[in-house]
């Protein structure tokens, strides 16, 4: 299900060896205790493998004519496919059902730092992919606050990074998932957040329209909604995306979108800044109504949210239809 957020920055793993599942294994904590960057990546490469796997399930069952979502997954193969066929996709490979990395990636960061928006922006949320580590280096060089979730939501909110807090020859490190793990402040859902500026990754998007997909988990719109419930973002707050000129296209039928899909106002190649002038209105927070309660059993800080919205209401929240995960999204049973 494509649905609508993201990160806190794990935090201190113990190098003593434990026997934990990898989804427990990047979210332990030890006060004072060294982190220990290998198991992590370890285990963070594990479970990105299992979300891939379990995109590639999703993606054969929901490609009949019938299906709703069809042809979206229908552009996503077509861009993954032409990325690798014309040697413009980058390491980690295969760009199948990812945030795809390209050549020209820190180019196409480099027009994202000129804009005049970006200049001015104070604090910048950006996705954690590989194609946008870039632009989370110059955010930081720049002295901004970056905000950056913690992939798929595995172990909580967002991470929050400054320049100053890290230690001398971090930053590089810092921009990366093990370094957000590591020297990343979590932050969590009553923090006083500004956000001024939102850096999405995308499989493939449409300059005339800013229309937009990502790789089909939907987690860039949960992100987008949480920012949009806490009141730090609003529809005011740009939304850009770095993508190679090839991921650009004509063919996403905007009327198809549904409500919950993030438009972009900005589009940045290694070769020009596009400004997409869109329409197509923002997310105005949460559809509980989207999300399954497979979905939301994945995702603790959005069922933390939502028992707190029932009980501050008095009144239960909607959830959508339940769908069958993929064996590999579901936790296994001892």
């Amino acid at each position: 299900m494509e649905s609508l957020l993201s990160c806190s920055a794990a935090a201190w793993l113990p190098r003593r060896r434990v026997s934990l599942s990898p989804r427990r294994l990047l979210s332990r904590a030890s006060a004072g205790g060294d982190f220990d960057s290998a198991a992590f990546e370890a285990a963070r490469a594990h479970l990105d493998a299992a979300a891939r796997q379990s995109m590639a399930a999703a993606a054969a069952a929901e490609s009949g004519d019938d299906d709703p979502k069809a042809w979206k997954w229908l552009i996503r193969k077509r861009i993954w496919d032409l990325m690798e066929s014309q040697g413009i996709s980058q390491n980690p490979r295969p760009v199948h059902h990812r945030i795809p990395n390209f050549v020209g990636a820190a180019a196409a960061a480099d027009k994202l730092a000129a804009l005049d928006s970006f200049m001015a922006a104070r604090c910048v949320k950006v996705n954690p992919d590989t194609p946008q580590k870039t632009v989370r280096l110059l955010t930081l060089a720049a002295g901004k606050t970056l905000l950056t979730p913690q992939p798929r939501l595995r172990t909580g909110f967002f991470s929050e990074l400054r320049l100053g807090s890290l230690p001398p020859g971090a930053i590089n490190e810092a921009c990366t998932s093990v370094g957000v793990a590591k020297y990343g402040k979590p932050i969590g859902l009553n923090e006083n957040v500004n956000v001024d500026l939102i850096v999405l990754g995308s499989v493939a998007v449409d300059p005339k329209t800013g229309a937009r997909l990502g790789k089909g988990e939907g987690f860039a719109e949960l992100e987008y909604g949480m920012l949009r419930w806490m009141g730090a973002a609003d529809d005011n707050t740009l939304t850009v995306t770095t993508v190679h000129d090839k991921q650009l296209v004509d063919d996403i039928p905007a009327e198809q979108l549904q409500v919950h899909d993030l438009p972009v106002d900005i589009i940045c190649t290694p070769t020009q800044v596009i400004f997409t002038n869109t329409v197509i209105p923002k997310p105005q927070g949460i559809y509980w109504e989207k999300l399954s309660p497979e979905k939301l059993a994945q995702i603790r800080v959005l069922r933390e949210l939502k028992r707190r919205i029932e009980r501050e209401t008095g009144r239960a929240l909607p959830t959508g239809a339940s769908e069958k995960l993929p064996p590999t999204a579901q936790r296994r049973r001892r």
